[in-house]
């Protein structure tokens, strides 16, 4: 899984986020990054994340710098390992949708993630736990589950609020 940022013409970073095709087996229509299965051919697991991105987005591998990785998350429903990474380009780029995986490319800047009335965390109850579920509200879509949770992490990790491992983005 990759999450890419990019500086827009004003300045302002923005992550590359996806809506999910109708025509996938799973997760239909949920908002997510760019991202997928590894293939017994990829490298590693950056290069999963750099060629799932190409298929579902079209993003030249060649051009994310690789600034750090987040934690391994499990989804709750299909039991899914991710392996999230997170990457920079220098200018936004060139992007063309593969309609097959996704159905709207959702571009948003870190500013409006961290808008307080975006985010929101609801408790739920699952069996004898109570889980904590994130959500973020973007302009017609929700974004909740893994990719919340993913998400939440990441903004922590780049604002500075749990570290400064990510180098000058780390504020």
């Amino acid at each position: 899984m990759l999450a890419c940022l990019y500086p827009d013409d004003e300045g302002a970073l923005r992550v590359i986020l996806t809506q999910r095709s109708p025509k996938m087996r799973s997760h239909t229509l949920e908002v997510a990054f760019p991202g997928g299965r590894e293939d017994d051919d990829d490298q590693s697991l950056w290069h999963t994340a750099l060629r799932e991105a190409h298929e579902e987005v079209g993003l030249n591998p060649a051009l994310p710098q690789k600034l750090g990785e987040l934690d391994r998350f499990v989804t709750v429903g299909s039991g899914s390992l991710i392996h999230p990474f997170v990457a920079m380009v220098a200018e936004r780029p060139s992007m063309v949708m593969n309609p097959d995986e996704v159905s709207e490319l959702i571009e948003v800047t870190l500013d409006e993630l961290l808008l307080d009335e975006v985010w929101r965390e609801e408790i739920w109850r699952r069996g004898d736990n109570d889980y904590s579920i994130t959500f973020f509200e973007l302009d017609g879509n929700t974004v909740w589950g893994a990719t919340a949770a993913i998400l939440r992490q990441f903004l922590a990790e780049v604002t500075g609020v749990m570290d400064d491992r990510w180098g000058e983005y780390g504020r």
